[in-house]
């Protein structure tokens, strides 16, 4: 079936001819020039609650928190639809996921996805640790991260200035800038039985295949579809992507990608990884 074959931001893992690691590597870049600044580190004075030891015997058995993988034990998102401040995290070493500050370790959270440097939204922070959105299933899985007094052990904490929004219903896609609207464009979304799955998440990794056929670039988001366990041999990742036929946009027909116009893919591919993406009903 054509769409299947063509919806490969829905699941494909990305090809060795693929040039991630570029694309990636340049979006990193352009992260800290399209940033507002660092984060201060997250503290209110309180105390400051140690994690869990860690051996490196329980470390390589815990689960890597990549779009590939699950991680059941990880706590949901506790409020899926809210706006953060654009946080992000950047894990300069593999990060101990906990599922709450001082609890259980439930995963690891590596530097690089899909080829390029991780990036993480932050949702939420107590003192010495923050807690971020994961790339793998379940949808809006979460873990906290010790980031010890001074807020940056082991990470880079920035905020991306940019929020992606997706109304499922409406099928409209925007862009903001600090608050201020970039753009906003009709496209499409999955279709009744493979819906795009709402909630917050993020822009995970820009991919572009050697030779496209229907999109120059792909950018896979940190969440999967709720109807594929598997998609053309991967795990199901959602993504937005462009299309050759724009009688498409204004409809629900895809696997459950976003499939979007020229000039909307060209901008998104300059936001910095780990932005947040809302997509409301």
């Amino acid at each position: 079936m054509h769409d299947r074959v063509a919806d490969v931001g829905e699941g494909r893992r990305p090809q060795a001819g693929w040039t991630a690691v570029a694309l990636a590597l340049a979006a990193a870049a352009l992260l800290f020039t399209a940033l507002r600044g660092c984060a201060e580190p997250f503290s209110n004075g309180a105390p400051v609650v140690a994690p869990v030891p860690v051996s490196a015997q329980e470390l390589a058995k815990l689960t890597q928190a990549t779009t590939y993988t699950t991680t059941p034990a990880a706590a949901p998102d506790q409020d899926p639809f809210a706006v953060t401040d654009g946080a992000v995290l950047h894990p300069l070493t593999p990060q101990v996921l906990y599922v709450a500050p001082g609890g259980k370790p439930v995963a690891v959270l590596p530097t690089t996805e899909l080829g390029g440097p991780t990036w993480v939204p932050v949702v939420q922070s107590d003192p010495g640790w923050v807690r971020v959105l994961l790339p793998s299933r379940p949808n809006r899985a979460t873990g906290w991260i010790f980031t010890g007094d001074t807020g940056t052990s082991g990470v880079a904490i920035a905020r991306s200035a940019y929020l992606v929004r997706i109304e499922v219903g409406a099928r409209k896609l925007g862009v903001d800038k600090n608050g201020s609207s970039l753009g906003t464009w009709t496209v499409a979304v999955g279709a009744p039985h493979t819906p795009t799955p709402t909630g917050r998440t993020f822009l995970l990794a820009l991919l572009a295949p050697p030779h496209p056929t229907y999109s120059p670039l792909i950018l896979p988001l940190g969440a999967h579809s709720n109807v594929f366990t598997t998609f053309g041999g991967g795990p199901g990742t959602v993504g937005l992507h462009g299309w050759p036929d724009p009688s498409v946009f204004g409809q629900a027909v895809s696997n459950g990608c976003v499939r979007v116009p020229a000039d909307a893919l060209r901008l998104l591919s300059h936001l910095p990884l780990g932005t947040l993406v809302m997509i409301t009903q």
